[in-house]
């Protein structure tokens, strides 16, 4: 009866579908050039890209702190209270955002909706969505391990709630691992007391591994008598006591079947979909696999690359429109036409990120790549535990189209940043020249008009200032980490000082570039 009821339930919101769309890429300390461990994400869609710094702070022993949803659109959207929970004596500083971040203590996540299988739909009386858990735990912890544990019990005891499209991904580092932790929902029918709210599980991405989630579980088959993937050390994976018994019951798994019980097509429900990004970033970051292009639901979990990665390496992945591939949309042949000699030449109107009148015009097939025009802001996390957290924790921050953005380090101990990045004032009507947003929104939305002309434009802009930024980072790093020995709270008013700078001074560029944009329109 229960699993009728289920059904039922579902074929009612058979036509409700979320937003598909971030892209997160792991690196393992032995893996970067320099033992940096990093997460990364790109939030696409329109979410809150505003960054907001919440302190520290001590709370009475015994009190309760409110569980709120919507936290992914507060800029325009008033917070619910679901519920609340008991809170701790002592909160970490850390950054609010459509997807809580990173922390004082260098603890940095990422985010990526998975979808998945239906029958994990919501349950109305679950109320911990993925991003309260992810701010939950930069408030209280300081390891990826104790994120993933609390996260786990949390969404357990409350029931995990989907804010966007049924699975989410979080993807941490803390500055000696990296780690990959999935998590779904129990089904339309739970309520408190029914037992464990939530199925998820967790596993480390190798030291010398780079790994990815793009809206794709990755979690492989799971041994039922060690309850972890094969080979992988039981200290490398974690997973809730009632993956198999939910599974059985929701009508997803059959153990009867002598089917193998392999997490990402049970709950991730992979099994033959296709990820072009999955495949670019394994044939990126290691080309010797030769990873077939048109089947990627059976990649490992984590691969190692083929040489050793920076962090400016990634940010420049993160760039990436499938240049020279079979999914490059700016080299189809549609964009082609004959000029007034008679010879083919390639539109000014040919862009590798195509929209959909562009498309439809054309007749071009969609590729996702891994930069695209609805991102509102990304970042790519480094942290290093060879430096305090207050230097060695980085988010790279950028707002809008990572193809076109400037990364800024945005050292996770800073007290603040411009106004003019903690407000977004989305709008159809007007450009609001107080928000940083709009000045890469801007840039983004002018270039893609004619992008053969102007895109070369933004490089002549975006290039020399990120590679300013990139030079200047070991003075700077040097220069707070000799304050930092004397005086701790000097350093941080030094690097929030150079944020602030930086972040104004690109801001400025990009509203000059925009307006020169404005003057090459047809």
């Amino acid at each position: 009866m229960k699993r009728v009821l289920i059904s039922i339930i579902l074929v009612l919101s058979f036509f409700y579908t979320g937003l598909i769309a971030c892209t997160d890429i792991l690196v393992g300390k032995l893996a970067t050039t320099d033992g940096s461990v990093i997460c990364s994400q790109t939030v696409d869609g329109t979410y809150d890209s505003r960054i907001q710094i919440v302190p520290a702070a001590d709370h009475e022993p015994g009190s309760m702190t409110p569980v709120w949803e919507w936290i992914v659109y507060a800029d325009r959207r008033p917070l619910v209270q679901l519920g609340e929970i008991p809170q701790v004596e002592h909160t970490y500083q850390y950054f609010l955002h459509s997807y809580p971040f990173g922390n004082e203590k260098g603890l940095l996540m990422g985010e990526t909706t998975q979808g998945g299988a239906r029958a994990t739909a919501n349950s109305p009386d679950a109320i911990m969505t993925i991003e309260q858990l992810q701010a939950f735990a930069l408030q209280r912890c300081t390891t990826a391990r104790e994120a993933i544990l609390l996260m786990g019990a949390l969404a357990e005891e409350y029931g995990y709630r989907e804010s966007c499209n049924l699975g989410e991904c979080i993807t941490i580092a803390d500055g000696k691992e990296a780690w990959m932790f999935e998590i779904y929902g129990v089904g339309p029918l739970w309520k408190p007391g029914d037992g464990p709210g939530a199925v998820w599980a967790a596993q480390r991405v190798p030291d010398d591994h780079i790994s990815c989630n793009v809206n794709y579980s990755m979690i492989g088959e799971i041994d039922p008598v060690t309850k972890r993937p094969p080979n992988v050390p039981e200290s490398d994976f974690y997973i809730c006591d009632n993956y198999l018994d939910t599974a059985v019951e929701l009508g997803l798994y059959d153990p009867a079947s002598g089917e193998p019980f392999v997490w990402k097509y049970v709950y991730g429900n992979v099994k033959g979909k296709w990820s072009s990004r999955l495949w670019r970033i394994f044939s990126t970051l290691n080309p010797s696999g030769n990873w077939p292009y048109e089947k990627t639901d059976d990649y490992p979990f984590s691969v190692k690359p083929d040489e050793k990665v920076s962090v400016f390496d990634i940010i420049e992945l993160y760039r990436d429109v499938m240049t020279g591939t079979p999914g490059d949309m700016e080299a189809n042949e549609a964009w082609l036409y004959k000029n007034s000699k008679g010879e083919l030449v390639k539109s000014e109107l040919a862009t590798p990120q195509p929209g959909r009148e562009f498309r439809n015009l054309l007749g071009i097939t969609n590729v996702r790549n891994i930069a695209v025009q609805s991102t509102s802001s990304f970042f790519i996390n480094q942290t290093r535990d060879w430096l305090p957290p207050e230097i060695g924790a980085i988010s790279w921050f950028g707002l809008g189209n990572s193809r076109k953005a400037v990364v800024v380090p945005l050292f996770c101990a800073v007290k603040s940043v411009p106004k003019s990045w903690t407000i977004v004032n989305r709008s159809d009507t007007k450009i609001d020249r107080n928000a940083a947003f709009w000045a890469f929104y801007t840039v983004d939305r002018l270039s893609g008009v004619r992008y053969q002309d102007m895109m070369p434009r933004v490089d002549k802009v975006r290039i020399p200032l990120q590679e300013k930024i990139y030079k200047l980072q070991p003075a700077v790093e040097a220069t707070a980490l000799s304050l930092y020995e004397t005086d701790r709270e000097l350093a941080i008013e030094y690097l929030t000082s150079y944020v602030s700078s930086v972040m104004l001074e690109v801001e400025k560029a990009y509203w000059d570039l925009a307006d020169s944009l404005i003057l090459r329109l047809p």
